[in-house]
């Protein structure tokens, strides 16, 4: 059974930073695309960034986010990172990370993932 638990959100101030974690268990990490998610009440959860965990470790960004978030592993720790930088208050949401059954496939759409942490809440006060 894989589990994915996220940890690192809280209530920063626009401008701040955080940095999430998921860390995973119940299969090789290595193989397999982990990407992070967010939702915010009242809207569809959207992607925020992704990230190989074979070869180099090629990264995807959503354009909201792209030159503020950094997405990052460690596969000797089973873990997948979030740095965010620079935040805004649009970016308060639920984090989630999320990964494929299938090894080898770089997926970018939430419907490709199958197994999805629970989630840890983002807020950004203006």
């Amino acid at each position: 059974q894989v589990q994915l638990v996220e940890s690192g959100g809280g209530l920063v101030q626009a401008g701040d930073s955080l940095k999430l974690s998921c860390a995973a268990s119940g299969r090789t990490f290595i193989s397999y695309t982990m990407g992070w998610f967010r939702q915010a009440p009242g809207k569809e959860r959207e992607f925020v960034a992704a990230i190989t965990t074979w070869g180099s470790g090629n990264t995807y960004y959503a354009n909201s986010v792209k030159g503020r978030f950094t997405i990052a592993r460690d596969n000797a720790k089973n873990t997948v990172y979030l740095q965010m930088n620079s935040l805004k208050p649009e970016d308060t949401a639920v984090y989630c990370c999320a990964t494929p059954k299938k090894p080898y496939i770089l997926i970018l759409s939430r419907d490709g993932y199958d197994y999805w942490g629970q989630g840890t809440q983002v807020t950004v006060s203006s």
